[in-house]
């Protein structure tokens, strides 16, 4: 609890206060017979009235309640009861209720074991009082106070005798067990509500799906002081399955990455099995070390027999004495697995499960609207773009289409006349054509590319050929593989730097041929672009690192193969023609970007 809180929970305890002993004053005064008349109980309870009248103005006037101020005030609610108790006549005490709200403040302010102490603490008071007062202890007082001309106490000590005692003492305790665990029930809840809160406010549509995830893993690191965590998924649509890991000794280094495939990630990550969730630790019986299973349903409900041999695989891939597991499901997209490699719990296993699997599904649908509003986006951005494109295609483009027709007209009719106004009509020709197909390559860049391994080929192949008849240029496409399985982000990259090359070619190189060819060799895929132009403004070959402390080479494809983790190399024979060769790696990229 916030100081905020701490001192809300004090003002109302000490109103309570005050309105508890003014009610019993009241009642003694209406009705005496309640206790032994004696004034000393008038002046006791008059004490403890302004003793709580004390305590809310210092609450009003201090910034915050310390621990040991809130102690000292709990200990004087203990001793009070007993000793303002010492004055009832018969077996019902009016002020036993005092009792209950020092187990109730208890409660309220710290949980189910301070709880139990504090009944424990007046149940012992009492049969000291019980002690004291066989010893003789109220006579002797009743002495010393009539030597002095003083009231008699008059205490009634009947009800302190063992046999009355008991009952009183079995009833404290039991109230205070279950004021206890219905305050450790709440608290539990309040701090698990928390949590949850806390942890989808990691759910954060700018952050990205990735950073969403990394932020959301993070915590659950944290919270169950895991050392490592992984979460294993795969696309409803696709075989296609993804793992990534936050390792909390790189966590403030490399967060959340994304592990290159195995053909083994399904055995591994993804088995099936009856569990919703499970616990699984390394334990070693018969001088073997072996793994045993707590695992649960989807309704929180222990499963029996549970087999850990789908778990073997796991362990073999990673080091762990402990491990949590919980299944997940986002929409009808997603579904997989988060692991977190020893987990230190401190509560019981069955309790952290559910709570683990609760905060999964509470989580779920903020990370799925993120992943909906991501996709939501991207798809109106694309929609807006078509359009525009169209509008282009529609209005500027074919506008400046018919000026250029009219202005070759005009030329035609003045090709008799040698003098300058056909030179200049010629240039202004040219340069709307090449403002037309600047305005026709700016379409297909603003064009969104939904391109995959399937649709990777025909595209460039189209590409190219739509190259060649814009543009007057001899140009092929060559693909030494007939099938790809290559991710949806490097097939977008690649289709990107072809195009991106071709409109280099065109407005740079003064070719008459070119040559795009796509292959595989040594675990890389590779693309190359050739041209016989006229070259870059070097002679031989650079590698990517050279062209970047050189500054050389273009900016685009240079940013756009960093992006996929590839490496760019250059071939320049200045007059005879240039050569791009770009390489990556066959790995998994990140699945949800």
């Amino acid at each position: 609890m916030g100081p905020g809180e701490v001192r809300r929970i004090e003002r109302w305890l000490a109103s309570a206060r005050v309105f508890l002993a003014i009610a019993a004053l009241f009642t003694i005064w209406m009705n005496p017979g309640e206790i032994s008349y004696s004034p000393w109980a008038y002046w006791l309870l008059g004490f403890y009235i302004v003793h709580g009248v004390a305590i809310m103005l210092l609450l009003r006037l201090r910034q915050q309640s310390t621990a040991s101020f809130r102690l000292l005030v709990h200990c004087a609610d203990i001793v009070w009861p007993a000793l303002i108790c010492s004055f009832t006549v018969g077996e019902g005490s009016p002020f036993f209720l005092f009792f209950v709200f020092v187990l109730a403040a208890a409660a309220y302010r710290w949980g189910m074991w301070e709880t139990a102490g504090t009944a424990t603490a007046a149940v012992l008071l009492l049969w000291f009082e019980s002690l004291a007062f066989d010893l003789g202890l109220a006579g002797w007082i009743d002495s010393v106070l009539a030597r002095h001309n003083l009231p008699l106490l008059r205490l009634d000590v009947v009800d302190f005798e063992p046999k009355h005692l008991l009952l009183r003492s079995a009833y404290l305790l039991v109230i205070g067990l279950l004021l206890g665990y219905l305050a450790e029930q709440q608290k539990q809840l309040r701090a698990e509500k928390a949590v949850i809160a806390r942890v989808l406010g990691r759910a954060r549509v700018e952050a990205g799906l990735t950073g969403t995830l990394q932020d959301i893993v993070s915590e659950m690191l944290s919270m169950y002081g895991a050392r490592r965590a992984l979460l294993a998924s795969q696309e409803s649509n696709s075989h296609r399955i993804f793992v990534g890991e936050v390792d909390t000794a790189a966590q403030e280094e490399s967060g959340f990455r994304w592990r290159d495939s195995a053909a083994h990630d399904r055995e591994t990550y993804l088995y099936e099995s009856p569990a919703q969730m499970s616990y699984a630790w390394r334990s070693d019986g018969d001088g073997a070390e072996t793994l045993k299973v707590l695992a649960l349903d989807e309704a929180g409900t222990k499963l029996r027999n549970v087999s850990p041999a789908s778990l073997k695989a796991l362990a073999q891939q990673h080091a762990f004495h402990s491990v949590m597991t919980v299944s997940f499901v986002f929409g009808h997209e997603w579904w997989g697995r988060i692991f977190l490699l020893d987990p230190a719990l401190t509560g019981d296993i069955e309790e952290e499960l559910r709570f683990l699997q609760e905060l999964v599904r509470q989580v779920g649908p903020a990370v799925y609207n993120v992943y909906l509003l991501r996709r939501l986006r991207m798809r109106a951005g694309a929609v807006e773009r078509a359009r525009f494109a169209r509008e282009l295609h529609d209005g500027a483009v074919q506008s400046l289409i018919a000026v250029e027709m009219q202005v070759d007209v005009l030329r035609r009719q003045s090709a008799g006349n040698s003098g300058p106004l056909t030179h200049e009509l010629s240039r202004i020709q040219g340069l709307l054509r090449e403002e037309v197909l600047k305005l026709r390559e700016l379409m297909q860049q603003m064009k969104s590319l939904e391109v995959d391994s399937r649709k990777l080929l025909p595209f460039l192949g189209d590409t190219v050929e739509r190259f060649q008849r814009e543009t007057g240029i001899s140009a092929r496409f060559v693909s030494q593989l007939e099938e790809l399985n290559m991710p949806p982000q490097v097939c977008r990259e690649i289709a990107r730097i072809v195009q991106e090359g071709l409109v280099n070619v065109r407005k740079h190189s003064q070719a008459r041929q070119v040559l795009v060819r796509l292959g595989c060799k040594d675990g890389h895929w590779s693309v190359i672009i050739e041209d016989d132009g006229r070259g870059f403004p070097f002679s031989g070959r650079l590698s990517q690192t050279e062209l970047e402390s050189q500054g050389k080479g273009p900016l685009v494809i240079k940013e756009r193969v960093r992006l996929i983790e590839g490496e760019l190399t250059i071939e320049s024979n200045p007059g005879k023609g240039s050569r791009l060769e770009i390489t990556v790696p066959q790995k998994r990229q990140p699945a949800y970007g």
